[in-house]
């Protein structure tokens, strides 16, 4: 049955898949019509692979915000055994745009933090379509330092637009409340492993992404804006968000040749919104792998190795007529 929310580029996939379905429902199909079926199969097979590995950057938007795509709610209950959620920041209240608490992945317990969309309007409402206040950095920093006094690594998923953008964020001091994460984040003692498994938006998304692996799912984007917010900037209007998304350069592949994260991970065929359960699989054994790598370093070389590498980003060197 197709899904019941289809982007553009993928109709043709979905009217293919249709004609399928209803081949595969006959009875007794004849010698004919199971060799038509297998030649329909490949064909949907081969078509879907092509149009996912030749996405332009706003298409590849668009997958990250596919209605139907795995959210934080999602891999909590997939990948992890185990979560108890911690709430609230001690001081305003408890911004349900980031959800906290301890996890147990596979063997070991884990501090969980990430962003958190919603999935019907209410949802969406109470999580301000996954934009965080400045409560939500600080519990999100109230509970990494807790992680790291009972030496628990931590895991953060990363799926925001951006901070929150509103005149009551910015009194309560938005950024902040994100810079704190940003000096804080650099020097906890525990290994911090941070996946963006949707949208990363500016410093709502650096606001929990410093981390000694940082990762990107294979149809997900990092960038230092959204592509809207891109265009109403530089061309006043966000109907130029498609040439906004050209130019910032924010896919997977442009990521990890440009050394923002370390790895890229897999999505299966046509997107993680196809099958929830091979993208929590495949994200558990590489949260797992990254976990076992970062745990043998002693303390010293981990906070050196995660000081360096995000003094790296941005570096660049200039061939002016005085270097000549």
């Amino acid at each position: 049955m197709a899904a019941l929310h289809q982007l553009n580029f993928e109709k043709p996939l979905y009217e293919l898949e249709e004609r399928l379905l209803k081949l595969e429902a006959q009875q007794d199909p004849t010698p004919a019509e199971k060799e038509i079926m297998r030649r329909m199969r490949v064909e949907l097979t081969q078509m879907t692979r092509e149009r996912y590995a030749n996405l332009d950057p706003w298409q590849t938007v668009q997958v990250s915000r596919h209605p139907d795509r795995p959210q934080t709610p999602d891999y909590i209950e997939l990948v992890f055994d185990e979560f108890v959620e911690l709430h609230g920041d001690k001081s305003f209240g408890d911004d349900r745009a980031i959800v906290t608490g301890f996890a147990r992945l596979a063997d070991r317990k884990v501090m969980f933090v990430g962003h958190q969309k919603g999935r019907n309007l209410r949802e969406r409402n109470e999580c301000c379509y996954g934009c965080a206040h400045p409560e939500g950095y600080r519990k999100a920093m109230q509970k990494m330092e807790m992680a790291s006094r009972y030496g628990l690594p931590i895991i953060c998923l990363i799926d925001t637009p951006g901070a929150y953008p509103g005149v009551g964020a910015e009194e309560r001091g938005q950024a902040y409340n994100i810079a704190v994460n940003l000096r804080d984040m650099s020097t906890l003692e525990v290994p911090i492993v941070c996946v963006v498994i949707g949208e990363g938006g500016s410093g709502g998304a650096l606001g929990i992404g410093i981390g000694d692996h940082v990762a990107v799912l294979e149809h997900a984007y990092y960038s230092v804006i959204s592509p809207e917010g891109c265009a109403g900037i530089l061309w006043k209007s966000a109907q130029h968000a498609p040439k906004a998304a050209k130019a910032l350069k924010f896919t997977s592949r442009d990521l990890l040749s440009l050394g923002v994260v370390d790895e890229v991970i897999p999505e299966p065929l046509g997107g993680a919104h196809r099958d929830h359960f091979k993208m929590a699989a495949t994200l558990k054994s590489r949260l797992v792998e990254a976990l076992q790598n970062l745990e043998p370093l002693p303390v010293n070389d981990l906070l050196e190795r995660r000081y360096q590498k995000f003094r790296r980003l941005g570096m660049f060197y200039e061939n002016g007529p005085e270097n000549s």
